[in-house]
């Protein structure tokens, strides 16, 4: 493994898995076999023989809710260089998308993907576009040969948390 495919964290970034609602993930045409735990959660990503598949034909929307509000500096997607993902459209804080619907949402960013790309290498976003993030859907549109299957091995977001008051944590004081 050469030092470039190592992914550096960006200066001043966390990685968020620490931060996602893994109760509200979800994962349109995921593989039974080969779902979204295999390149998001811990452990699983790092596993070179886990990967997420595509099942029908090349495409996958992605969810991903945070448990607080976050902000998305960069991603990694990770993937083999035939059938790893190219074209990958981001939507901040859209809830219940489809295949049928997601042309019908403004984009919050699009990716390219390039080899250096799938290989590791961080891609920064649109970060006046990912300042307020409650959940992001990853849209893959499409893979490096335009083949019928996507594999991703790793799906990691970079960013920062947004310092938040939780206002049902807060007890209400009486008045004496």
């Amino acid at each position: 493994m050469s030092a470039e495919s190592v992914c550096p964290i960006p200066k001043g970034q966390v990685d968020l898995m620490d931060f996602i609602d893994w109760s509200g993930v979800e994962c349109l045409n995921q593989s039974g076999s080969h779902t979204i735990a295999n390149a998001l959660k811990q452990g699983y990503r790092e596993d070179e023989g886990l990967n997420l598949v595509s099942d029908a034909d090349e495409q996958l929307l992605i969810y991903i809710p945070f448990n607080q509000v976050i902000k998305l500096h960069s991603i990694v997607i990770q993937g083999p260089e035939e059938e790893g993902p190219k074209t990958v459209k981001l939507f901040s804080n859209k809830e219940h998308m489809g295949f049928s619907n997601v042309n019908d949402y403004p984009l919050s960013d699009t990716v390219v993907l390039s080899e250096d790309n799938i290989k590791g290498k961080p891609v920064i976003l649109k970060y006046v576009k990912f300042q307020n993030v409650h959940s992001v859907t990853i849209f893959i549109e499409d893979n490096q040969l335009d083949g019928e299957i996507t594999k991703v091995k790793k799906i990691v977001l970079y960013g920062t948390t947004v310092e938040t008051t939780d206002m049902k944590g807060l007890k209400k004081i009486e008045d004496h």
